[in-house]
Formats: C-alpha cells, structure tokens, sequence
C-alpha cells in the first residue's frame, strides 16, 4: 500500500509539472517528482521487488542531478540579469572580442544613414550623435540600434567631442553574443527600450513646438485669412 501511494504521488508531481508555465517552478516540481520517484524505488528492497524498479531509481536520480544543474544555471542568469538592473551594466566582459580604436576631435565616427556594421563602447572621452543633440560620456554604448534595426543602416551621425578612445564589436559578433549570452542580450533589449523611449519623447517636444509656431494653430489660420 505504501509503495502505491509513493507512485501516485511521484507521478502526480511529474504530471503537475507540465502544467508550469515557466521554468523556475517546472524544474522544482520536476526535482520534487524525482526524489518521490527515488523513494518509490527504494522501498522497493522492503518488498523484495527492487530489481524490477531499479531502472526507475536510475533514471531518476540522473534526471534528478540533470534538473538540479539546470535549475542552478537559470537561477545564476536571473541573479545576473537582476544585478544589471540594479546597477550600471559594464561591458567589460566583451573586451576579448573587441577592436581598441583612437579618434581625434572633430573627426567623424559614422554618418547617419550609414550601413551600421559595429556597435562602440566608449572609453575616454565624448561623443556627440548630432542628430540627437546627446552627449555621451565614457562608459556609453552606442550603434547597437543600427545594427538590431531592421534597415541595418545608422539613425544618427556620430562626431568625437574630445580626443577619444572606443572599443569596437562587429556586427556579427554582436549578434552571435544576442543569442549565446543572456545578460549582453537583455542589455541591448533595454538600450532598445531607451532608445524608443527617447525617441517618443523627442517627437513629444517636437509636436509641442509646432503648436507654438505662428498660424500652426486654428485660429491662427483663420486670423490670417479674415486679414
């Protein structure tokens, strides 16, 4: 009888985990289902039948020790993507793939409409995006909407304010990393999501600026039509 209701139980646990809609919960209910699964088989020895149900101990002690190391791994990305969050992301980690280069004051880094075949990680100095009329300081990433757009072509000149030094990460890798490491790519989404986000609110100010301009306006129009 003991060993019927340690079965249901254990195969209630690994039914309840295809009703997990994410990972986290599915690999702990999974790893609660396993140790059930063990204990059915070992109370097998007391009942004389557990070279009948050793293949289920085996199985499950390596599904078991499987769904432990997945579940670390999940676990060490979230706390990864939490500490991105709570702080400013360094990049540093890219270094390897990455080519040094040196510009001059006043020099062009790229043009707007350019084909966008890298994204920067500025160093020293500063960066104007002309376009937008923005600064950036050392420690900025920039060229990454370019190169995630659809277009694949640069939505802003880039011009060096100051003798400046960058690092360099080409397309490809760039989109290699998106895919292969969580943590640069929840980066680039929330860039993404700053650069929309400012975006909206350029058009914003713009919007309110053609509301004061002279004869924008209704009534401004029909002022100037009665005269």
């Amino acid at each position: 009888m003991e060993m019927l209701i340690a079965a249901w139980v254990a195969a209630g646990l690994v039914f309840a985990s295809f009703f997990m809609k994410t990972i986290v919960p599915l690999r702990k209910v999974a790893i609660a289902g396993n140790i059930a699964f063990i204990v059915y088989a070992l109370m097998g020895i007391n009942f004389a039948i557990f070279d009948k149900v050793l293949p289920i101990l085996v199985l499950h002690a390596a599904l078991l020790i499987l769904n432990i190391m997945r579940l670390r791994e999940v676990q060490n990305t979230i706390r990864s993507v939490q500490a991105m969050t709570r702080e400013h992301a360094s990049l540093d980690a890219l270094t390897p793939y990455m080519k040094r280069e040196s510009i001059r004051r006043g020099e062009l880094l790229f043009r707007k409409g350019a084909l966008a075949d890298r994204l920067y990680v500025l160093k020293k100095g500063r960066i104007k995006l002309v376009e937008f009329d923005k600064i950036l300081e050392a420690g900025a990433v920039f060229g990454e909407v370019g190169i995630f757009s659809e277009t694949e072509i640069r939505t802003s000149s880039a011009v060096s304010e100051d003798d400046s030094e960058l690092y360099s990460l080409t397309s490809e890798k760039a989109v290699e990393l998106f895919y292969q490491d969580p943590r640069f790519g929840f980066y680039i989404v929330r860039a993404l999501a700053r650069y929309v986000s400012e975006g909206a609110d350029i058009a914003s100010r713009q919007g309110d600026a053609d509301q004061l301009l002279p004869g924008t306006s209704s009534e401004g129009v029909a002022v100037s039509t009665a005269k």
